[in-house]
């Protein structure tokens, strides 16, 4: 990947709260920070040949500005949307915009929680969905990505 328009890039967004991974609810969310997911995640991209940034807001609008920013920068999303996966239509349509994999994340089991977590406005315009598997979620999400991006650029695969 020499040539910069070969390179392959992720994103993953973080929604409300997640900063506060390690203090909150640890016995939910465990005890892994934001920092150890984030550094984990680039990490294990350069192994998988993707570049991956990361991205964290408590603001709707935010994180709508920044997937609408991604529509022709990255290659693929990986989304956390926190509460706002309950609720938020803005950011259900904004990932209507991408033309690649897209992959909710969730650490804990969003259908094991209260029923007012059982309904996700995201899952239905994503690619897939990983919850309850904790912070390995985020990199079998990662795995899933940077295999699609990868037949993708070989001409295999098409979104």
């Amino acid at each position: 990947m020499e040539n910069p328009s070969e390179t392959r890039t992720i994103l993953v967004i973080h929604g409300p709260n997640l900063n506060m991974l390690g203090k909150r609810e640890p016995e939910v969310y465990g005890k892994d920070t934001l920092e150890d997911i984030d550094a984990g995640l680039k990490e294990a991209g350069r192994h998988l040949g993707v570049v991956v940034e990361t991205f964290q807001s408590n603001h709707e609008g935010v994180i709508v500005e920044k997937i609408q920013e991604i529509m022709t920068t990255h290659q693929g999303l990986i989304i956390n949307p926190g509460a706002y996966t309950h609720t938020s239509v803005a950011i259900r349509d904004a990932l209507l915009l991408l033309n690649f994999p897209i992959v909710e994340v969730h650490l804990s089991n969003i259908y094991k929680r209260e029923p007012f977590r059982h309904h996700s406005m995201v899952a239905g315009v994503a690619t897939g969905q990983i919850s309850g598997l904790g912070m390995q979620g985020y990199f079998l999400a990662l795995e899933y990505t940077s295999s699609c991006i990868n037949l993708r650029f070989s001409n295999k695969l098409k979104f």
